[in-house]
């Protein structure tokens, strides 16, 4: 057998995970950077919410239109074009000389956030399988990682925020001009051409799916999750800060371990559910998520905090992806495309919404309630999943759906839903 194709693969393979890292820079920028641009640009703590705002509706615009613009140009050029878009955002964030502005770049950043994290996972969907789309989002917490790094490094040096945003500018330019050139091999090395089988169709109306208590309790856990990963890295800095007296140099190496410890659990934990199954593993790591929270909710020195802080990140890391690909084993194959699509929706609301609430309280109160409100999220997200595991037993229509053994790709493909109307 030829092993042609694998170079190309491994290539498209390779790009995959860099834009999975590009995708994370941002997130990783805007919580070290943001006491310097609430300072220059002179408004309130919680005008952050502005940004993300801003980001998220660009991101869901983005990913509902994801799928239309796939059909009519293909993943190649939607990644070059979208990489594109995310780097001149970025070059606007830089040059930004006023809080309106950078809001409008974090609408377009979001566009091309949205587009770039859409088509790649509906592409990984068919041609890397589901062990490279955990490894994928591990990339993810690795760019988030790098983020407070580059902008630690340029605020020690003297230099303003914005170099941070110039840097990461240039790195998506770079990666734009890589997609640019390999938009026909995206094309050729594409789930066609997988021989992977078509999936069989079946008519399922929209009403059956939102119908499902399964499919909202799926989506209120993603909104839940992603409301503490993102607000446990946003106000991290600041907490160690000012509420722990952390110099801003130690601060930033601390949030930075926080996303590393993201990247390494969902590494390691992703090897461990093959072993263990998903059910188990999601059931620790959510108990492990509150636990975590309660060390940096537990008044005392920053090594308590900044301890806290890595047992969330590395206890969080297999929830989104476990939780992903556990969708169609709570509501059903038929309407598992529809339910993903609304928890990633649901995700992006989370990941915008409760931080920005949190900064308003925060504002108001002190950075300290930080901790107390990541309990509060977390055990919320505990007993929503409990509950959510009691009534899978109950399958959709009284069918069971089949299980898939741990870590094997799918070779027909999840069941395909007809969209028959409202």
């Amino acid at each position: 057998m030829s092993t042609a194709p694998a170079r190309p693969r491994a290539a498209l393979l390779l790009l995959a995970y860099l834009a999975f890292v590009s995708l994370g820079l941002p997130d990783g920028l805007l919580g070290v950077g943001w006491p310097s641009i609430r300072s220059d640009f002179g408004v309130p703590t919680e005008a952050v919410g502005l940004v993300l705002t801003a980001g998220t509706v660009g991101y869901l615009t983005s990913s509902v239109l994801a799928g239309f613009t796939l059909a009519r140009i293909g993943v190649g050029a939607l990644l070059a074009g979208s990489t594109l878009l995310a780097s001149l955002a970025l070059t606007g964030y830089a040059l930004s000389p006023v809080l309106a502005v950078l809001v409008g770049c974090a609408l377009l950043l979001g566009l091309g956030s949205g587009a770039v994290d859409s088509g790649l996972n509906a592409y990984a969907a068919g041609a890397f399988g589901p062990r490279h789309m955990n490894w994928m989002h591990a990339f993810f917490g690795l760019g988030v990682a790098i983020g407070p790094l580059i902008m630690t490094g340029a605020l020690s040096a003297g230099l303003s925020w914005r170099w941070g945003y110039g840097i990461v500018a240039a790195a998506q330019l770079a990666l734009a001009t890589a997609f640019a050139l390999t938009v026909r091999a995206w094309r050729r090395g594409g789930p066609a051409t997988t021989g992977a089988a078509t999936a069989p169709a079946v008519r399922v109306p929209i009403r059956a799916t939102l119908r499902l208590p399964a499919v909202w309790s799926g989506t209120l856990a993603f909104v839940l999750y992603v409301a503490i990963e993102v607000s446990a890295g946003l106000w991290a800095f600041l907490l160690l800060t000012d509420g722990r007296g952390l110099s801003a140099a130690v601060a930033g190496g601390c949030v930075s371990a926080y996303w590393g410890s993201l990247f390494v659990g969902r590494v390691v934990q992703g090897v461990v559910a093959e072993r263990l199954g998903a059910t188990l593993v999601l059931r620790v790591s959510l108990v492990g998520m509150a636990v975590g929270a309660g060390l940096v909710a537990v008044p005392g020195p920053a090594a308590l905090a900044v301890l806290g802080l890595v047992v969330v990140g590395f206890a969080a890391a297999p929830v989104f992806p476990l939780l992903t690909l556990t969708t169609a084993e709570r509501v059903g194959a038929a309407h598992a495309d529809r339910a993903i699509g609304l928890q990633i929706g649901a995700a992006g609301i989370g990941a915008a919404l409760v931080p920005a609430g949190l900064g308003v309280l925060i504002g108001n109160t002190s950075v300290e309630v930080l901790g107390s409100a990541l309990v509060v999220l977390a055990l919320a997200l505990v007993a929503l999943h409990e509950w959510g595991a009691r009534r899978s037993t109950d399958r959709p229509n009284g069918q069971p759906v089949p299980a898939q053994p741990a870590g094997e790709a799918q070779t027909s493909g999840p069941v395909r839903p007809v969209v028959e109307g409202r």
